[in-house]
Parts: structure tokens; sequence; C-alpha cells
């Protein structure tokens, strides 16, 4: 398959791309080292539109940006013995935020190039939920964190695509 020379990622005009797999990634929080990720919840933003009617014209109706909003980002993980996340969740209790920068690391189909980044500045826990806890059952005991964070930015990898 030919590929585009403008971006190497992506399939020539025309051409079909396979989208990437949601199983291949990888979270990446500041001072963190011992988590296992399975779950990362979508990251996603919205932009208020302020409506307003231009005088004389009321049947114009205009819209323009507004305010920025970012939805919490939920990051489900197998409970270990490691504490560092949720030594991380006490100090938002303790009413001493520590921010960190968290970059979410999506990977192409061999699982070990990376196609996306997100990242996130100066995010915090604000929620954490334990494990379900069930005798009769096979699962693994999976945790999960909660975070706020003020912006982000998206970075495609050289070759990523898109």
């Amino acid at each position: 398959m030919a590929k585009n020379q403008n971006n190497p990622g992506a399939g020539a005009t025309g051409e079909w791309t396979d989208p990437y797999t949601s199983f291949h990634f990888a979270i990446d929080i500041n001072g963190v080292t011992e988590a296992r990720f399975v779950e990362c919840s979508s990251i996603s933003v919205d932009v208020e539109a302020i409506r307003y009617r231009q005088a004389g014209a009321h049947e114009i109706v205009h819209r323009l940006p507004g305010r920025v909003e970012y939805s919490d980002l939920t990051l489900r993980y197998g409970m270990t013995s490691s504490t560092q996340l949720w030594e991380w969740m006490e100090s938002s209790i303790a009413g001493n935020v520590d921010r960190r920068h968290v970059s979410v690391i999506l990977y192409g189909h061999d699982g070990a190039t990376e196609v996306t980044r997100w990242n996130l500045r100066n995010a915090w826990p604000r929620s954490w939920r334990g494990t379900p806890l069930d005798a009769l059952g096979n699962q693994v005991a999976v945790e999960s964190l909660v975070l706020v964070f003020e912006e982000f930015e998206r970075v495609v990898a050289a070759g990523g695509g898109g």
C-alpha cells in the first residue's frame, strides 16, 4: 500500500487505513510506576456555544464559542500491593492537591509503536472506588480512580497518522 508522503501514517486518498484498536494503550502518571491499567474512559472536551440574536435581524441566531469544559477521566486498574495511586488520592482527601501530568498513550497494531498521546496537565484525583468483593466470583480485583485536569493536548507521533 502506498503511503501519503506528507503523512507517512496515512494512506493515500481513496485507500483504506485500518483504525487503531482501543486495547493497546498505556497510562503514564508522573510519580507512579506500579499501576497496571485495564481501562481508561474517553477523554473529551466541550466548547459551550453561546447563542445571541443580532439586533434588527431576530431571525438570525449567531453562535460564539464560550467556556471550555473537560470531562473527568476514569482509570481502572488491577489492585496489587502497591499503594501509589491510593497515596495520591489521600493527598486530595487531606486537602493537599498534588497536581501531576498524566499521559494517555495509544499504540498501533503492533502494540509497541506510539501513534497518539493525550497529555493532561495539572491532573489530580477527585474520586476512588474500591473493588467489588464476591466470595463466589473469580474476577480480578479492579479499583477505579477519577481524575480531573485543567487542559490537555493531543500529540500525534511521527508516522502515527491521526
